[in-house]
């Protein structure tokens, strides 16, 4: 399909637009579109401050010439730095006597006119530092931005992240994944490792959705239990399948939270840590044969293949089947289904876009300066890349045919 152009504005050069620009150039020496900028700058402190005198008259009742009975009087003027489209500049205030005047074009305390807010926000989202994104407004805007500045208006998304993190929740969701991503965290002095945990749903529609974030570094039972309830209390009634990693106490958390849910362990995490102290010239024919037990018919077969791969490696990598055995059970939900379905319950692989979002944020921060920074960065990045989740998984309709199948009588027909 042809992509719908966009109509073009078109300026319509009127007789008094002409004029102004001629006053403009003979005002001003113009020689290049730098001083066009400035030109625009010097005009625009000069209309506010009119207008700001404009207001006084109306606050006063009588213009600035006029004599007035009124024991409320201009008082002089108070110099104020503001940020604008055009940059920094310093504009002039007037003042009363009583200090009972409010503008309303730069209200009181109000320090920038310019959009610069969604510029900060935005460039925090494609993950760069407060100091970057203030060396930025320096080199393009001219705005002397400090870092501190910069972190207060990120803060301002703050509330919104409380509002996201405790939004009401679909009552169910047919498969979760919960997967994380480790960072760099400056903790009274001490850089600390934190994990990001990132819960993610396929939600009825096979829509992908982020459900919440959590930033911690305590895995327990106990933890993934607060971690569950919290969902069971934004409204989350059921879920089939959860798919991870072998997090610490997760298998028992969801026995506790979600007795009638599957837990099953993510077989592309498996096989990464199968393979992880595997000798290079080994590895491709490792992995072949990890694939005939995860590929298998059913889990009889996967059983059989299971043994073969661990008789065949164990003399040479004794300790390299040992959690396939140990995880067995949390491995077979998956035999089950066919190989469609399996594709999108025993991977993380649905939340892999989002984690090279997540990742980029690594590359760009080494360290972040606070669990609050690396949480609104996080927050920020997540939005940025769910923006184009509008079509449901592949193949989600043969997907929700089985699950309602093999978990009868809990998905609506």
């Amino acid at each position: 399909m042809a992509r719908e152009k966009k109509p073009v504005h078109k300026v319509v050069m009127t007789e008094g637009k002409r004029n102004i620009i001629q006053q403009l150039l003979q005002e001003y020496d113009i020689q290049t579109a730098e001083d066009i900028q400035d030109a625009l700058k010097d005009l625009l402190g000069g209309t506010i401050k009119e207008m700001m005198e404009a207001e006084m008259d109306e606050h006063l009742g009588y213009e600035k010439s006029q004599r007035s009975d009124n024991d409320d009087y201009r008082n002089g003027y108070k110099s104020k730095h503001i940020n604008s489209s055009y940059g920094s500049m310093d504009i002039q205030v007037p003042q009363d006597r009583r200090s009972t005047f409010e503008p309303q074009i730069v209200k009181k305390r109000q320090k920038d006119i310019s959009d610069i807010d969604q510029k900060i926000i935005s460039m925090y989202a494609k993950g760069m530092t407060t100091r970057q994104i203030s060396d930025t407004l320096e080199d393009i805007y001219g705005f002397e931005a400090s870092e501190g500045f910069i972190s207060d208006v990120t803060d301002k998304i703050l509330p919104q992240i409380e509002d996201w993190q405790n939004r009401p929740l679909s009552e169910i969701y047919p498969v979760l994944y919960i997967d994380a991503i480790h960072y760099s965290v400056r903790d009274n002095g001490i850089i600390r490792k934190l994990a990001a945990y990132v819960i993610l749903g396929l939600n009825m529609d096979g829509k992908k959705e982020v459900l919440t974030i959590q930033v911690g570094d305590n895995e327990s039972s106990k933890y993934w239990l607060s971690v569950l309830n919290e969902l069971k209390n934004r409204g989350v009634k059921d879920i089939l399948i959860i798919c991870a990693d072998g997090l610490s106490g997760i298998k028992e958390a969801i026995a506790a939270a979600y007795p009638q849910t599957e837990y099953q362990r993510c077989i592309v995490h498996q096989v990464r840590n199968t393979l992880k102290y595997v000798a290079d010239k080994d590895r491709k024919t490792f992995a072949a044969d990890l694939k005939t037990i995860y590929h298998a018919s059913n889990e009889e077969k996967a059983l059989e293949a299971l043994e073969k791969v661990t008789a065949k490696w164990s003399e040479k990598y004794p300790n390299s089947m040992k959690r396939w055995h140990e995880n067995w059970d949390v491995i077979t939900p998956i035999f089950k289904f066919s190989m469609e379905v399996r594709k999108v319950i025993y991977t993380t692989n649905a939340i892999e876009s989002l984690n090279a979002t997540y990742r980029k944020l690594n590359r760009q921060r080494s360290v972040f300066p606070s669990d609050t920074a690396l949480l609104k960065a996080l927050y920020l990045a997540t939005f940025e890349a769910t923006k184009k989740w509008t079509m449901p998984i592949r193949n989600w309709g043969k997907v929700y045919g089985e699950l309602s199948i093999m978990y009868e009588g809990r998905l609506p027909e």
